[in-house]
């Protein structure tokens, strides 16, 4: 673990060095570039479009280390700042940033993205000079432009001077479609190109179980609301096919390779450990959690589900073979064992926690 004495730099110093989206800038432009990511179906791991290997996650794979920051508090608008103070991520300036964030309903987190933390992001990101900046969804139980309006989406928007769009809205030609070849979808799946598009991705998430059928609800499944449920002029159902495969999990984690995140930010203040997506048993737990590695930022994330007590689905055998995780790992899209997580703590309560979870992910 690794305490805030030791960071060398300050973080608007960061901010302001260097290109946050360099690795997740690549990754979106080389999917246009080849409409499709090519996976041999046999081995099931990429053989034509590749991250670049400026990535976070392809560096963690190479590099052996990749960085979680794990902060204690129940308030998710300091969190937002101890998160990138530690994290320390780096430059948005000038760069174009769609932020994603977790819809599904409009109900109180942990059932969807907080509103003042997602304002909190906001102000970190426009005081690092980020360009333009893109807020949007597709949610799954309720409808996306009502669930938006109740969470004072637009009104952000508006009050920030960003763009607010409804991923189920798009028209066709916004929908960059990739093949079933070398995954789990019978008819390949459609991602939306606005997303794509931006220079830096940001997730952000919530800590839950999922009784649909993904068994836990972090930054791989967030992407889900990235895909279209429909394409206008194509009747199939992508969202019908996805929630009644016995293959969910492993679908989930392959749709993540369409794009490379510039940050994940996961709000942990409050989880729901059973149920899920939107109602279930919430507890306190009291944390936020931020990264570039989607799968070391989900196994911490489990971890901590694990310690609060949570579902067999989600507790039992080893988080690495969990098939959100397994299946992320195959692709190359993060961490390939806990050893290769650095879970980065500010306070003795945070350490704590790291300690206590670091068994539960081994």
């Amino acid at each position: 673990m690794t305490d805030s004495s030791n960071q060398r730099y300050k973080r608007r110093q960061i901010l302001q060095m260097a290109g946050l989206a360099a690795g997740a800038a690549a990754l979106p432009a080389a999917c246009k570039a080849a409409n499709t990511p090519n996976l041999d179906a046999a081995s099931k791991t990429p053989t034509g479009v590749q991250p670049a290997t400026s990535s976070p996650a392809i560096a963690t794979a190479q590099t052996g280390s990749s960085r979680v920051v794990l902060i204690r508090t129940e308030d998710r608008v300091a969190g937002v700042k101890q998160a990138l103070d530690l994290l320390q991520p780096d430059s948005v300036a000038s760069q174009s940033v769609f932020i994603k964030p977790n819809y599904n309903t409009a109900d109180p987190a942990p059932a969807a993205t907080d509103t003042a933390m997602l304002e909190a992001l906001i102000k970190e990101l426009q005081s690092a000079k980020a360009g333009k900046m893109t807020i949007g969804d597709r949610s799954g139980m309720a409808d996306t432009r009502q669930a938006m309006t109740t969470k004072g989406v637009f009104k952000l928007a508006e009050q920030y001077g960003l763009e607010a769009i409804v991923l189920d809205e798009l028209a066709a030609a916004d929908w960059q479609k990739f093949p079933a070849e070398g995954t789990h979808w019978s008819r390949g799946f459609a991602f939306a190109r606005p997303i794509l598009a931006a220079d830096a991705i940001i997730n952000t998430c919530c800590l839950k179980t999922h009784r649909f059928g993904g068994h836990f609800t972090l930054s791989l499944k967030n992407t889900v609301g990235m895909v279209a449920k429909y394409v206008p002029g194509d009747s199939y159902n992508y969202m019908g096919e996805l929630h009644s495969s016995p293959h969910q999990r492993l679908m989930i984690a392959e749709i993540n390779k369409a794009y490379q995140p510039a940050l994940v930010l996961l709000d942990g203040v409050d989880a729901l450990v059973n149920g899920g997506p939107e109602a279930g048993k919430q507890v306190k737990a009291g944390v936020m959690i931020a990264g570039t590695d989607r799968v070391a930022v989900d196994v911490v994330a489990i971890g901590i589900l694990r310690s609060l007590g949570t579902t067999p689905a989600v507790a039992e055998g080893s988080v690495w073979q969990l098939e959100q995780i397994r299946r992320a790992v195959e692709l190359g899209l993060g961490a390939r064992s806990d050893e290769q997580i650095e879970i980065v703590t500010a306070d003795a309560g945070a350490r704590a926690l790291a300690d206590q979870i670091r068994p539960l992910i081994a």
